[in-house]
């Protein structure tokens, strides 16, 4: 053998070396944020089952016990905007990983505390982590992939969050059923992950376009555009009819019109939760075709026919295949809104139009029920669902219309 072709052979073998370096980085760095996300949707699915024996343990109302839960999703409202200002000051990296062990060590206090109201303070804290786990896992998977690629990660990342939304419920019951506060346990393998990912997950490279600092309307250009509103709006809505109609408004009416126990109530929900964990980890394919907008107003288009299918529903089975239609509208909107901000969003700002973004969610997770439930008091459940079925067609045909006639995606 020459020595051209043994120097060629060489390079052939380093740069065979560099890229199972590189894929093995990668695959390491998708394991810690699908974790990391898994972790974070302990916070409410996991803590549920667990309310009524906090009820009955510190001898608080229904009312009060809920508050662990209003606690966690309205601290995210006001901080996750400063979440998302300072990921893009310090870091993507120190913000995961302080995030996940305040998350493990906020989680582990919640075994010792006496006192109600120091539960409530701790789910304060808690909450603030959670917010900073949800920003910064979206941020870091926008800034490492790049097109369809990134749509199949934020689409796997969805479906880890469905799962864990179907799952945490049931194990969090079981875990319940030995002591009140024997499901916080979990909640401490946080801390090893934090530790985890502030050694192994690798910075952002950003591309910063300008060497000055931008001013403030700047900014606020940047993260308030005509597509990242379409995407908060729409993230607002989505959280709206997901905590308000599904989780609170169709458990009171599948039990009043159905008689269902439950059970069977959760059945219906945890389906909904499985199939958009699958259209989710599929949403990337869609992607290649179709716009971000154009794939959120399907996915509004699935979430009426859902809706009419639960009211127009007359057996268990109706009830099942609409939860299926409903949670294939979830699979595909949440990885298209964080795309489309993505698309929308330089690196200098996408912490930022993230942390936007999940201040958004908080808001319509924290407004849901409370606006359902209201509605609720003054029209029957049934008419509710059919009203809400028509409002987000209507939805779906206008975010058609602005996205234009083409079915290809958008330049």
């Amino acid at each position: 053998m020459s020595q051209t072709q043994k120097a060629v052979t060489s390079q052939d073998s380093k740069e065979n070396e560099e890229k199972t370096e590189m894929k093995s980085r990668k695959s390491r760095f998708v394991a810690i944020i699908l974790a990391s996300t898994a972790l974070a949707t302990l916070g409410v699915p996991f803590i549920s089952p667990a309310l009524p024996i906090i009820r009955d343990v510190f001898s608080v109302t229904d009312a009060q016990a809920s508050l662990l839960v209003s606690a966690y999703f309205a601290v995210g409202i006001v901080f996750s905007p400063f979440i998302g200002v300072l990921e893009d000051r310090v870091g993507r990296r120190p913000i995961l990983g302080s995030s996940l062990i305040i998350f493990g060590i906020t989680g582990g206090l919640l075994l010792f505390v006496p006192e109600f109201w120091m539960i409530l303070a701790i789910r304060f804290v808690q909450g603030t982590a959670a917010a900073g786990l949800f920003i910064t896992t979206v941020t870091l998977i926008s800034d490492t992939f790049d097109g369809a690629k990134r749509d199949s990660v934020l689409g796997l990342n969805n479906a880890v969050l469905s799962i864990g939304a179907a799952i945490f419920p049931v194990l969090g019951g079981f875990l319940v059923t030995i002591t009140w506060n024997t499901p916080f346990v979990v909640y401490l393998v946080a801390i090893p992950l934090g530790l985890v990912a502030l050694k192994f997950v690798e910075e952002p490279v950003k591309e910063v376009q300008e060497t000055r600092e931008s001013t403030t309307r700047e900014k606020i250009t940047a993260i308030v555009g005509q597509g990242t509103i379409t995407a908060y709006a729409s993230a607002i809505v989505v959280e709206i009819l997901l905590f308000g109609t599904v989780l609170t408004a169709l458990p009171f009416y599948l039990s009043r019109v159905f008689e269902l126990g439950p059970v069977a109530i959760g059945a219906a929900l945890s389906i909904g939760s499985i199939s958009a964990a699958i259209t989710a980890v599929t949403s990337g394919k869609l992607s290649e075709n179709l716009s971000s907008q154009k794939i959120i107003a399907l996915s509004f288009f699935l979430y009426g026919i859902g809706l009419i299918g639960f009211w127009s529903a007359t057996s268990y089975i109706w009830i099942l295949a609409s939860g299926v239609i409903f949670g294939s509208g979830t699979g595909l909107s949440l990885p298209a809104i964080d795309s489309l901000i993505s698309t929308h969003v330089s690196d200098e700002f996408r912490g930022k139009a993230l942390g936007v973004r999940n201040g958004t969610t908080f808001l319509g997770r924290t407004a849901g029920p409370i606006l359902f439930t209201a509605i609720g008091l003054m029209i029957e459940y049934s008419a509710l669902l059919l009203t809400a079925s028509i409002l987000i067609l209507g939805a779906a045909l206008l975010l058609f219309a602005l996205s234009g006639t083409s079915l290809g995606k958008n330049p």
